[in-house]
């Protein structure tokens, strides 16, 4: 019997983060749901006699954006063709829209096919927790931000408004998010939220090194000292990897970021940790 692609519920995609894990890409304990409900038209899984094999995202960003993750065939389906009629039906769903995606770089020839091209890349950095910073008067929790002040920040940052993903994103469970505001403007934010290894920093956006800097203390002070941590740089931001090598962080793998369609126009030097390696 043919592959079957249809749209995931809530709970298979669950099964599919799980799957996700086995593959080493340590999602955080809370991010179904925020994911699924970004676009729950956007996660598709591949039944062959009602079996998963392979699962594949295409989240919709409005009418103009769309980002690709969650790229999974399990091992012992693979070499069937059923990975490509996964990414087939998930560029179908996207239609003409700007896509991104943050796949491994040995995959760049594949992506290349279907007219993707290497924007830069992002590494991930492992390193522990502490529970010593200063306290400084101008970084707040999150939640004393005015969203609408939190949504045009992050909008400087992504290629479309992502007002639905950023309303669950910021207010999981076991997180912590804060935001730099000074003279009643914001100008950094950060999360840092507890995965299935240890603690995912993401995103970390702020207008000066110092910012992020103080930021990112703020923010591994939450977990239990010790702890490992983690945090996902942009190659483009030479700032942002001297800080996380300053702080004896050390790369354990790396993606390739890249999009179909016009490159976007993005502060990168004030980019200092990507939000999410599935949905950007």
């Amino acid at each position: 019997m043919g592959l079957t692609i249809r749209t995931m519920s809530l709970d298979e995609f669950r099964m599919v983060v799980r799957w996700a894990d086995q593959e080493g890409w340590n999602p955080g304990l809370y991010d179904a749901p925020v994911y699924y409900n970004t676009d729950p038209n956007g996660f598709f899984i591949g039944l062959v006699d009602d079996e998963p094999v392979g699962a594949i995202s295409a989240v919709r960003y409005g009418e103009s954006y769309g980002f690709m993750g969650f790229y999974i065939v399990r091992e012992e389906f693979r070499g069937k063709g059923y990975g490509l009629a996964l990414w087939n039906r998930a560029m179908e769903h996207l239609g003409d829209r700007l896509i991104g995606l943050d796949g491994v770089p040995d995959q760049q020839p594949n992506y290349q096919k279907s007219g993707f091209v290497l924007d830069h890349e992002n590494y991930r950095y492992e390193g522990k927790a502490v529970t010593t910073h200063k306290r400084i008067r101008e970084i707040v929790p999150l939640q004393e931000v005015p969203f609408v002040t939190l949504l045009a920040y992050d909008r400087e940052f992504v290629p479309a408004s992502r007002e639905t993903f950023l309303r669950g994103w910021v207010n999981q469970p076991e997180s912590l998010t804060l935001g730099w505001m000074e003279r009643e403007q914001l100008l950094g934010y950060g999360m840092i939220r507890r995965c299935g290894l240890g603690w995912k920093v993401g995103p970390l956006f702020a207008n000066e090194t110092s910012i992020a800097t103080d930021l990112y203390h703020a923010l591994i002070s939450e977990p239990f000292a010790g702890d490992p941590v983690f945090l996902d740089v942009p190659g483009t931001n030479k700032q942002a990897i001297k800080l996380a090598e300053k702080h004896n962080m050390v790369v354990s793998f790396n993606t390739a970021r890249m999009y179909r369609g016009e490159r976007p126009d993005l502060p990168h030097k004030r980019w200092y940790g990507v939000t999410s390696f599935e949905l950007g």
